[in-house]
Formats: structure tokens, C-alpha cells, sequence
């Protein structure tokens, strides 16, 4: 009996520790969750206005001729999953990698079929281990990430795509959507294709230099590699919101742990004590 209250109470330590170390690490993400989601937020009105003078330059632009505009038969798919360097995040990567999994499989019959482009090591990680055509990676992302760090791997997804190396690109992430919801999403970012719907109904009259379609050529690229950023911002939120849940749920589940196993010790506890004393009287009256 005593040796079993010894482990009740080294087990009580064990989990006291796991505890403070969990608790510790959801304050950090919910600090860090702040300002990521500041940054996501504050990043959208400027894709969503990008792309509304996009749209209303190739409204006003008939007959435009880009290849980021122009689809053609599907005959090699490029995914950018956007995923972490750490776990502890819960659901957040098997999510969105489950999802990119399951398009892979429905999509393409072999590996010559698609190619991808994956930011954080746990996706490179996951690809790797399954012999997946990984054409560039990007690790080691900071904690408010800036444009210049995946810029490498936007521009060469973008630059593939309007090379016809690729026929289509999907950018799949999480959305954030508040701390307990992140959305895995699968966006078919090119070609953009459906951009001039996206317009305004009364499209403003512009004169541009040297002309529109050379506007044009320089903002699309431009565009697709925001809303890549955007993505990424949106990822690094939900990132961060994933592993405060989880780390809040651990550190409860800690908490009913350690009140389990303190209830256990008592009693094994006053068992031992009982014990004794049964075994005092019994002795006693043994002598009588």
C-alpha cells in the first residue's frame, strides 16, 4: 500500500509539472494570438482593394490577354499549403493536410501530376515522409511573419503558373475565423479567371501609362502573391488560436487529473491508517 501511494504521488508531481507547462504555453499563444490576428485583419482591406482595381481594369479592358486570366486544360495542378513549424496546435495541420490529402487522391493518379509548395515543417515533414513531389519549401517562419519571407515561394509559384508549367493553383490554409474556429479552405487562386465578375457595376474610367494591359501585367502577379501572404497571416491567427484551445484543454484536463489522483492518495492513504490501527487493536487485544 505504500509503495502505491508513493507512485499516486509521484504521478501527482508529474502531471503538477505538465500542468504549469501547459498553462504557460497557452498565456504565450494567447499573447501571440493578439497581434496575429491584428495582422490578418489588417491585411485583407488591402487584398480586397487590390483586387478591386484589378477587377476594374480588366472590366474596362476588353479583350485582355494575361496568362493569370486565361484558363486551359488541366494537366498538372500545383497545391501551396501553408502549415506550422510546431505542433502542439491541435487539429490546425491534420486538417488542412487531411484535406489537400483527400483533393490529391480524387484529382491525380500519379505524382506527375501535381506538384507542391509547402510553408512550415510540419507539412514538409508529412509530404516527405510519403514521397510527394515537394517543389519548394519555406521553414522556420517568425512569429509575425513578413512579406519578404515567403516572397522566394510565392514568386515561383506565380511565375510557374503564368509559364503554363502549371494549369492551376490551389492555396490551402486555415481561415481564421475567431480562437476556438479555424476553417481548413482549399482556394483555387489561379487562374484568375472569374476576377472581372468580382468588379464593380459602374466600372471608373482611367487612363493609364503606358497603357492598361501593362498595369495590368504588373499588378496581377502582385495580387496572387498577396493573397498568399494574406493566407499565411490568416494560418499564423489560427495557428496560434489552435494551440491556445489545446493548450487550455490540456491544462484542464490536468487539473481533473490531479484532483483524481489526490482523491486516490487519500484514500489510499487513510486505508494505511486504518490499517494500522486495526492492527494496533488486534494486537492489543491479543495481550488482554
Amino acid at each position: 500500500m505504500a509503495k502505491g501511494m508513493r507512485e499516486i504521488k509521484r504521478e501527482i508531481k508529474s502531471t503538477q509539472n505538465t500542468k504549469q507547462i501547459t498553462k504557460a504555453m497557452e498565456m504565450v499563444a494567447a499573447s501571440r494570438l493578439r497581434r496575429a490576428q491584428e495582422a490578418a485583419q489588417a491585411a485583407r482591406p488591402y487584398a480586397d482593394k487590390l483586387k478591386e482595381v484589378v477587377a476594374n481594369i480588366a472590366a474596362g479592358t476588353r479583350n485582355v490577354k494575361h496568362p493569370m486570366l486565361q484558363s486551359r486544360p488541366i494537366k498538372k495542378t500545383a497545391y501551396l499549403v501553408v502549415t506550422s513549424d510546431r505542433g502542439l496546435a491541435g487539429g490546425y495541420n491534420a486538417n488542412v493536410l487531411r484535406l489537400v490529402t483527400q483533393m490529391i487522391r480524387e484529382k491525380h493518379k500519379s505524382t506527375e501530376e501535381y506538384a507542391i509548395f509547402v510553408i512550415g515543417r510540419k507539412g514538409r515533414d508529412y509530404f516527405r515522409r510519403r514521397n510527394m513531389p515537394i517543389v519548394e519549401e519555406v521553414i522556420g517562419l517568425s512569429d509575425n511573419p513578413t512579406y519578404a519571407e515567403i516572397r522566394a515561394v510565392s514568386n515561383t509559384a506565380v511565375n510557374k503558373f503564368a509559364e503554363a508549367e502549371y494549369d492551376e493553383l490551389y492555396l490551402c490554409y486555415n481561415q481564421f475565423v475567431n480562437a476556438m474556429t479555424q476553417i481548413p479552405q482549399a482556394k483555387r487562386l489561379l487562374p484568375l479567371d472569374d476576377i472581372s465578375e468580382s468588379g464593380n457595376a459602374n466600372v471608373t474610367a482611367y487612363e493609364y501609362e503606358p497603357s492598361a494591359e501593362g498595369v495590368l501585367a504588373e499588378l496581377l502577379p502582385k495580387y496572387a502573391e498577396m493573397i498568399i501572404y494574406s493566407a499565411v497571416l490568416d494560418g499564423k491567427a489560427s495557428e496560434f488560436g489552435a494551440r491556445m484551445t489545446a493548450m487550455g484543454s490540456a491544462t484542464k484536463n490536468a487539473t481533473k487529473m490531479i484532483a483524481q489522483k489526490t482523491l486516490a492518495y487519500n484514500r489510499a492513504r487513510q486505508a494505511a491508517i486504518t490499517q494500522e490501527i486495526s492492527e494496533i487493536v488486534a494486537g492489543a487485544n491479543a495481550q488482554a
